[in-house]
């Protein structure tokens, strides 16, 4: 069947539309996507103002016709963070369902951080021995770990990379004393959550899904795109620590120049290094490799799943 997942997330609303059934991987057959940023939509109150509301529906609506347009049979709609989190949340659910139809589920961090381990564990196999796999999104860090489907432990850290680049680097390119605040912030959350990982030993790989993931791999060396999913994709510390300085020094717009940077996250690219960075060192993480499959195949596959066992 053709299956749509609908992904509100703290940068984007992306619709992945792919051609499945249980017991096959999923094929991408479409993909639609708007760059929204409601975690910059936030008022001084934490809530997403009417504009920001009518922004969102109506890019779903453009989702839904963009779904019906590719024969979509079902949707999985879903938010993270940014709705997770904002003080209205309930209103915003309510007006979205009354004027689309779509009732968003609203995926808790820890969620998050299993769907997308349950992602990166299905595409690596169970050759890939004890899992750690990490996440940065446009709201959160996401940390997963573990020998199964499921992990053993899971965590997620307000620490995604447009929501710190947001409360921590006004400038352009950003004070120095504002790069050296978040870096301190960004390790002491981590830190706290390390040793949640740590007691359950060593893990045989780590991996890392996100386009921030990527995009840091690519300026690194890395594959581009065009040579496809299968290319494997690698980032390491020494490369990243390389770079961190380079992108503080930086402007959005010489950031947007990089090999594989988008303009529209060129300016979060350095919040999103730190926190790279901070993780990949105080886990004690040398290399890692890049997932091309994340949250919403996590949400794919469940659903396939669920339909296997029904």
């Amino acid at each position: 069947m053709r299956l749509g997942v609908l992904d509100v997330g703290s940068n984007t609303v992306h619709l992945l539309v792919v051609d499945a059934h249980p017991g096959a991987r999923p094929l991408p057959a479409h993909s639609h996507k708007a760059e929204l940023r409601l975690a910059q939509l936030l008022d001084e109150h934490g809530a997403i103002g009417s504009d920001g509301v009518d922004k969102l529906i109506n890019v779903v609506h453009d989702a839904l016709q963009a779904a019906e347009d590719k024969g979509v049979e079902d949707v999985l709609p879903f938010a993270t963070s940014a709705v997770r989190e904002a003080s209205n949340a309930d209103d915003v659910l309510a007006r979205v369902q009354a004027e689309t139809g779509v009732e968003l589920q609203v995926l808790t961090g820890s969620e998050e951080a299993r769907l997308t381990f349950l992602a990166a564990r299905r595409w690596f196999g169970w050759s890939a021995g004890k899992l750690l796999v990490l996440d940065i999104g446009g709201g959160s860090l996401e940390i997963a770990y573990g020998m199964d489907e499921e992990p053993d432990a899971a965590a997620s850290l307000p620490l995604g990379a447009g929501r710190l680049t947001a409360g921590w680097l006004p400038g352009d390119p950003p004070e120095p004393d504002d790069v050296r605040a978040l870096r301190r912030h960004a390790r002491a959350q981590i830190a706290r959550t390390v040793g949640e990982f740590t007691r359950f030993g060593a893990p045989d790989r780590v991996v890392a899904t996100s386009k921030t993931f990527k995009q840091l791999a690519r300026i690194a060396g890395a594959a581009r795109s065009t040579e496809g999913v299968y290319a494997q994709r690698e980032l390491k510390r020494e490369s990243l620590e390389a770079w961190v300085p380079r992108l503080a020094g930086m402007t959005a717009a010489q950031r947007a120049e990089l090999p594989g940077v988008s303009e529209g996250r060129a300016n979060q690219l350095l919040a999103g290094a730190l926190v790279a960075e901070g993780a990949m060192d105080l886990f004690g993480i040398d290399t890692l490799e890049i997932c091309p499959w994340a949250l919403r195949e996590g949400v794919i596959l469940r659903k396939l799943d669920h339909m296997g066992s029904a």
